[in-house]
């Protein structure tokens, strides 16, 4: 006890809440003289006496309460005076039955109370719950000078247990180390290190441990579970080395421990280790070692061992088959564990609430929505669905196969349905076409008063998010704000993408400034608002604020910041971007692909093409990527080269791959080449035409002359023609003078957007080649009458890591 801290003064360190200071009482014998002053009377029956004590002791163990009080009545009525110990039995059987006001009315009224009626008292109040009382009665007893014994020390740290008392808990220890023999008797040791587990201090608990003379297997067991609850499970393992060291034996109520936490920390040669000496000491028939022997196999080592242990269980109950379920769950052997529910029945094993709960986790990952419903007809007819966690268990199985009507009416067969149930149901319609209806089930759980936190308006705005309703994600913006969670982290970045989704930047970032923490996700949201309203020098703005928050970017953000530096032409950000992805190991086809579209619009055609032959394996979007590249820096062969190197690669072409070649056809004037190209895209890969391939084919048409021929394509498609598909045949007739098709091509504009001066501008032109001056006039008379005005034009400049946007005529003495 070298190592223990000093004992305390009992009196001197009091708590508060004691109102009766405690002195501690001597050891040595109680004067005579004090005895006869405190002494019964002589008493007249002695064998009626233990008689009735007997019949006392007796309903406190039947907990027979009416009995006795029958008995307490017939002995005031019959006179005779009672003993100390039929009044510490009389005592007992009070607080045995739970009528502690009665017991203290005894209590009281004792002429003397030795040490059995103080250790009743203190264990009445204690199993009541108040152990404050049970402690004030233990400083009192002191104070009265009755001696401590085993069973009071013992009574005091139950209560410190209880009250998690460390400051008294330290009294009681000093004085049981004043009290050497008691430290000898197990209970009393045992105790003690509970009492020091309950309070926090699990490392006082191993010191006392450690410094008892004897140590039991319920003072082991005790701090043992007091390092497992507090999850030091490696403790738990020192503490088993020291047990064996000592020579104690490891009794078999400590070994769920240690196999628990051999399956927490993954060792599972210790498991197998433990198991050997279960099999040793022939405990395998231990019906909780198997359980903890079935789990431990689980976790650590495969669904296999595990159910060796259970075929070597001679009758498995409800427990052990509902471990093996589980075990059966976790590896995905769905149809082994339904194997093993049917032999349940076979067996005549029972099913409880936590295997039902077990087959209907099982049955949710099967995606079969008729064995779901077999599961809950069989939960209806054993009569357990209206058990809380049971009804939880179908309403979640039912949301995981995307049975959300059954999920609706699972959740009516709950009895009071709370905020966990309403959450689960709601997760059925984070997506796809039933969103509305997520809206439906909120708006009624407010009116049936279930409160909602955080979970829930995380759920209602992601239906928000995906309807793009923002009048409705404004009421729920609303209903959190009042709830007092407009801070929380989750629902303030969930809000940012509600808002960002339904156009209403400003409002996701008002939002996102006020965020307390920021993560990637938020900064990812964030910059694609910016990316989406051509703020693009701002996405960039936020990638190195990120840097500087120490927030690492991810796929995301990276691949953002690369496009915009793609639609702006920042090639020495985009250089400064790769070069962090470089460094920061960052190595998948999404960035890979993104950085070659940077190259490529930047005009850096080369490096774009060293990065794209860099990898072995290329996938769809790097394909696309390159063959576009190369369209667009004028490489019509290279494009239609790589096109059918990506074919003999065996990958197939998709919409964006064939909108690359028809642009290199376009690009370098191959009508003949664009024409088979375009009917392969049906015939042979099952592609329908969309309106950019008939805008490839369109401008092919009309730069080779084919005017005519790309007028009735347009007219023939069958697809709504856009503005575009005009203009391109407006803009081809200036070079050839075609006067007619022009004015028929700038009719169809004016129909598809009267206030597009462009096609007004291009019209003029070709009149203005043609010295068709009164046209000219006209038109610029009619855009005067309409009030149209050439929008201005919009540049920008990179100066020190800066952009700097400025329109035409700016006067700003910025720059």
């Amino acid at each position: 006890m070298a190592s223990f801290p000093p004992p305390l003064l009992l009196h001197n360190t009091l708590p508060s809440h004691l109102s009766t200071p405690l002195s501690l009482p001597v050891t040595s014998p109680v004067p005579l003289a004090r005895l006869a002053a405190v002494s019964s009377p002589p008493h007249a029956d002695a064998e009626e006496l233990r008689s009735r004590a007997a019949a006392l002791q007796d309903c406190a163990t039947r907990r027979a309460l009416r009995r006795g009080q029958a008995l307490h009545a017939r002995l005031l009525r019959s006179g005779l005076q009672p003993d100390a110990f039929l009044h510490g039995t009389l005592l007992n059987m009070y607080c045995k039955c739970g009528r502690l006001a009665d017991a203290r009315r005894v209590f009281d009224g004792m002429p003397h109370r030795d040490v059995v009626a103080w250790t009743s008292m203190m264990s009445g109040h204690t199993a009541e719950g108040d152990a404050d009382e049970a402690l004030s009665l233990f400083a009192r007893m002191g104070t009265e000078g009755e001696a401590y014994n085993g069973f009071a020390l013992a009574a005091a740290l139950k209560a410190c247990t209880v009250a998690s008392d460390l400051e008294f808990t330290r009294q009681v220890h000093s004085q049981t180390v004043k009290l050497q023999q008691d430290l000898y008797d197990p209970y009393v040791g045992s105790s003690l290190v509970e009492a020091y587990v309950s309070s926090g201090e699990v490392d006082m608990a191993e010191r006392a441990l450690l410094g008892l003379p004897v140590r039991s297997d319920v003072s082991w067991n005790a701090l043992l579970n007091g390092y497992a609850r507090h999850g030091d499970y490696r403790k738990v393992m020192l503490v088993i080395e020291k047990l064996v060291a000592s020579g104690d034996e490891i009794s078999k109520y400590t070994l769920p421990t240690v196999l628990k936490c051999c399956m927490e920390l993954g060792l599972a040669k210790s498991g197998q280790a433990v198991h050997a000496l279960v099999i040793k000491r022939g405990l395998e028939t231990d019906s909780v070692l198997s359980s903890c022997l079935i789990e431990m196999y689980a976790k650590c080592l495969s669904a296999e061992d595990a159910y060796k242990v259970f075929g070597r269980i001679d009758e498995p109950d409800v427990v052990h088959c509902s471990g093996m379920i589980s075990c059966f769950d976790q590896y995905g052997m769905a149809w082994e564990a339904f194997e093993l529910f049917v032999q349940m029945v076979d067996w005549g094993v029972e099913p409880n609430q936590y295997t039902l709960v077990g087959i209907a986790a099982v049955a949710s990952k099967t995606s079969d929505l008729n064995l779901c419903r077999s599961i809950h007809a069989h939960i209806l007819k054993s009569g357990f669905a209206m058990i809380k966690v049971v009804g939880d268990a179908i309403l979640n199985m039912y949301v995981k196969v995307g049975a959300a009507q059954d999920a609706m009416v699972a959740l009516d067969f709950i009895h009071e349905p709370d905020t966990l149930s309403w959450n689960t149901l709601l997760s059925a319609f984070y997506s796809g076409s039933d969103c509305e209806q997520g809206l439906t089930i909120f708006k009624k759980m407010m009116c049936e008063g279930v409160l909602a936190n955080k979970y829930t308006f995380v759920g209602i705005l992601r239906c928000c998010t995906s309807l793009m309703d923002l009048r409705y994600g404004c009421q729920v913006h609303a209903c959190v704000l009042k709830s007092g969670m407009g801070r929380d982290t989750d629902i303030s970045r969930i809000l940012v993408d509600m808002y960002a989704q339904s156009g209403c930047f400003a409002s996701a970032r008002l939002v996102f400034d006020r965020l307390k923490e920021t993560d990637v996700f938020s900064w990812a949201v964030i910059m694609s608002g910016f990316a989406k309203t051509d703020e693009g020098e701002k996405v960039i703005e936020c990638f190195r604020s990120m840097l500087q928050e120490n927030i690492k970017p991810n796929d995301a953000t990276l691949a953002i910041s690369l496009s915009v530096c793609s639609d702006l032409a920042l090639l020495g950000c985009g250089l400064q971007l790769h070069s962090w992805a470089i460094k920061s190991g960052w190595n998948n086809s999404v960035v890979s692909s993104a950085l070659v579209d940077m190259y490529v619009k930047c005009g850096s055609i080369t490096d774009a093409e060293m990065l794209f032959y860099e990898p072995e394996t290329r996938d769809q979007i790097a394909w696309n990527t390159i063959i576009c590249g190369y369209s667009h820096h004028g490489h019509a062969y290279k494009a239609l080269e790589a096109f059918q190197v990506m074919i003999d690669e065996g990958n197939r072409p998709d919409k964006i791959t064939f909108v690359g070649v028809l642009s290199a056809c376009t690009h370098e004037g191959l009508l003949d080449e664009g024409r088979k190209y375009f009917k392969l895209m049906s015939s042979i890969y099952g592609i329908t035409p969309a309106l950019e391939h008939y805008a490839c084919m369109v401008d092919l048409l009309a730069k080779a002359g084919k005017l005519p021929e790309a007028e009735s394509l347009i007219e023939q498609m069958p697809l709504a023609p856009d503005a575009s598909l005009w203009r391109t045949i407006l803009g081809a007739c200036r070079i050839h003078r075609n006067i007619e098709i022009a004015e028929r091509a700038a009719a169809k504009l004016f129909e598809i957007d009267p206030d597009d001066i462009s096609s007004c501008i291009l019209l003029s032109n070709i009149y203005a080649d043609l010295r068709r001056w009164s046209d000219v006039t006209r038109l610029r008379n009619m855009l005067l009458d309409r009030g149209v005005k050439k929008e201005p034009g919009c540049s920008w400049i990179e100066i020190n890591g800066q952009i700097h946007v400025f329109l035409s005529q700016d006067g700003s003495s910025t720059y």
